[in-house]
């Protein structure tokens, strides 16, 4: 029972300390610059002010980036710009997005190999030969009442701010669970001792409250994957509500990723089912008059397990990032320093919050896939 008390406590100061940062440093500097600029613009030109674009600057946010801000805004700032890698139709091109210059509406064109490149929504094309009217060097077209850029693309394998958060994430767990499994050896017997001691408590609640329960004795041969990805999605998840180098992406927000997991319950489901499962999905225990309207809502009802999956993850982890960045923007959309105390408590308070929904999602995510899994290879009774 102490550790379990040692680990609550650990973890509450943790998330207090990183809830306060979160809401003391989130985004000052795109802040800051915006409202600069807004000034500058109405000084320059003897216009009214300009408002504060809310939608622009919280999208802007939790949306992928091919850099790093660690402090300051643009050429004033110190950023960490990533790799942009493409295949092309002139072969491998690679280069830093720092050629780009922080543009992203596609004014700046990068020529490698023979080829232009331009950026724009974050997304790279190949350049038109000339710019047009607001010198953009590529084509928009409105469709369904969307501004579309309507250039072609190369296949971009680039090393965005998710890619590389996952990737560290990814070497984080290989180490310390490394060290874990290393310390299991040593002292097999013992009592465990250091970051074993810390671990171990998470480690037995996936193990007895969501493998054993759902997946009976065969829970074993599937521990490896609901431990890689409850601690998968949940240091992601916290990773995301730092504001700071090397957090701050919004990896599980984004809807590529949690199918990516989805699927892989998916594969899971579907390649370790029994023959029971498979009977009940193309052989329902139903009258013979409803077979034909069963089965295909069965088969059916294998994709939809999966889409749940993803979405509810991603619009969780989505919803939690644009309720703090509003709660924020509050004081800049009123202009007003009355409001700032409100707006930064409950900001606190929703970014404190965000820390515990981080490990629940974690945990329905690895309970709903072991539920899954479980129903496919239950033995029939």
């Amino acid at each position: 029972m102490s550790k379990v008390k040692r680990l609550i406590v650990v973890f509450v100061l943790f998330s207090a300390f990183l809830g306060f940062s979160t809401t003391a440093f989130a985004q000052v500097d795109s802040v800051s610059v915006s409202g600069h600029e807004a000034v500058a613009h109405a000084e320059g030109h003897g216009e009214e002010k300009k408002a504060f674009d809310i939608t622009s600057f919280i999208f802007h946010h939790i949306s992928d980036s091919h850099f790093f801000t660690l402090f300051g805004h643009g050429d004033h700032g110190v950023t960490l710009h990533l790799p942009i890698i493409l295949w092309t139709d002139n072969g491998l091109v690679n280069f830093s997005s720092s050629e780009f210059k922080f543009n992203d509406d596609g004014k700046v064109v990068v020529e490698k190999n023979g080829q232009r490149f331009a950026i724009a929504h974050n997304k790279i094309y190949y350049a038109n030969a000339t710019a047009d009217a607001h010198g953009s060097y590529v084509s928009h077209e409105v469709k369904d009442g969307e501004e579309v850029v309507t250039n072609a693309r190369p296949l971009d394998f680039s090393v965005t701010k998710n890619v590389f958060s996952m990737l560290l994430s990814i070497i984080v767990l290989v180490l310390v669970f490394t060290k874990v499994a290393s310390s299991y050896k040593k002292r097999q017997g013992k009592a465990p001792k250091g970051m074993q001691s810390f671990l171990e408590p998470i480690i037995l609640f996936v193990r007895d409250d969501i493998a054993r329960p759902n997946l009976g004795h065969k829970y074993a041969a599937f521990m490896p994957y609901l431990l890689s990805v409850f601690f998968f999605i949940w240091i992601n998840n916290m990773l995301g509500l730092v504001p700071f180098f090397p957090g701050g992406a919004n990896v599980t927000g984004n809807i590529a990723l949690t199918m990516v997991l989805a699927a892989c319950t998916f594969l899971i489901t579907t390649f370790k089912a029994n023959k029971y499962y498979w009977g009940h999905i193309l052989n329902p225990p139903v009258p013979w008059w409803l077979k034909p309207l069963m089965i295909p809502v069965e088969i059916f009802g294998m994709f939809t397990k999966p889409i749940a999956l993803a979405i509810r993850l991603f619009a969780n982890i989505t919803a939690g990032h644009i309720l703090v960045m509003s709660l924020l923007c509050l004081i800049f959309i009123f202009n007003s320093y009355a409001v700032a105390p409100a707006s930064i408590f409950f900001a606190v308070f929703i970014g404190l919050i965000e820390f515990l929904v981080a490990f629940i999602q974690a945990f329905i995510f690895t309970i709903l896939s072991a539920l899954f899994i479980g129903m496919a290879v239950e033995e029939h009774h």
